[in-house]
C-alpha cells in the first residue's frame, strides 16, 4: 500500500520516469513472490527479488538510503527457499537505516565459503548492543513474542530443511550497524516436493 501511495504521489507530481521505474520494480517483485507457487527459486532470482525491493525503497527513501547487491556467479543457479532475504533486508532498513541519523547503506552479498553458501545482509545503521545481539541469536530458534516472526520463520525453514548448524546468525559491526549471516550447504540436496536445492 505504501508503494502504491508513492506511485500515485509521483504520478501527480509528473515524475513519469520514477513511476515507470517503480511499477517495473513492483512487477518484478510480485513475479518472484508468486513464482508459479514454487517454494524454491534460484539464488539469482532471489537476488533479483531483493534488487526490486531495494529499488522501490530507494525511491521512497532516496534521502537516507543507498544499497549494494552482489552474488558470486558460482551460486547463481543454486536453489534457495523463496523469500529468504526480504524479511532481513526489511529489518535492516526499518530498524537500522531509518533509526540512524543521516544517510545509511545496506549491503547484500552471496558467496561460497568452504563447504557452505553464505548470504549476508549488512547495514551501517543504528546498530544494537551486545546484549541485544545475544538475545536475538538466542531467540531465533525459540518462540519469543517480542522477537520478529519473519526472521524466526526464515531461520526455522532453513533449519528444518538442512539441520541445526545452518540458518541465521547476527553480529555487530565494528563500524556500526548489524550483519546477519545466512549459512546453507554449498552442494545440492534432494528435497521433498522439489527436484533439487
Amino acid at each position: 500500500y505504501n508503494t502504491l501511495d508513492t506511485i500515485v504521489w509521483l504520478a501527480e507530481g509528473g515524475q513519469n520516469r520514477a513511476v515507470v521505474d517503480m511499477v517495473t520494480s513492483l512487477s518484478e517483485f510480485f513475479r518472484t513472490t508468486l513464482s508459479g507457487g514454487k517454494d524454491f527459486i534460484t539464488m539469482r532470482e532471489e537476488i533479483g527479488h531483493i534488487k526490486s525491493y531495494l529499488q522501490i525503497q530507494k525511491i521512497r527513501y532516496q534521502d537516507i538510503m543507498d544499497y549494494e547487491v552482489t552474488l558470486e556467479k558460482s551460486l547463481e543457479e543454486r536453489r534457495i527457499l523463496k523469500l529468504t532475504l526480504q524479511p532481513l533486508v526489511e529489518n535492516a532498513l526499518y530498524h537500522g537505516i531509518k533509526n540512524k541519523r543521516g544517510r545509511g547503506r545496506i549491503w547484500v552479498r552471496g558467496y561460497a565459503k568452504e563447504d557452505m553458501a553464505v548470504l549476508e545482509v549488512e547495514d551501517d545503521g543504528a546498530g544494537m548492543t551486545e546484549e541485544e545481539i545475544d538475545r536475538i541469536n538466542a531467540s531465533i530458534s525459540e518462540y519469543d513474542e517480542n522477537f520478529g516472526y519473519g526472521v524466526r520463520n526464515v531461520h526455522k525453514r532453513i533449519e528444518l530443511l538442512f539441520g541445526k548448524g545452518y540458518g541465521l546468525y547476527y553480529k555487530m559491526n565494528k563500524e556500526g550497524g548489524v550483519t546477519v549471516e545466512i549459512t546453507l550447504p554449498a552442494g545440492k540436496q534432494k528435497t521433498e516436493g522439489e527436484d533439487h536445492v
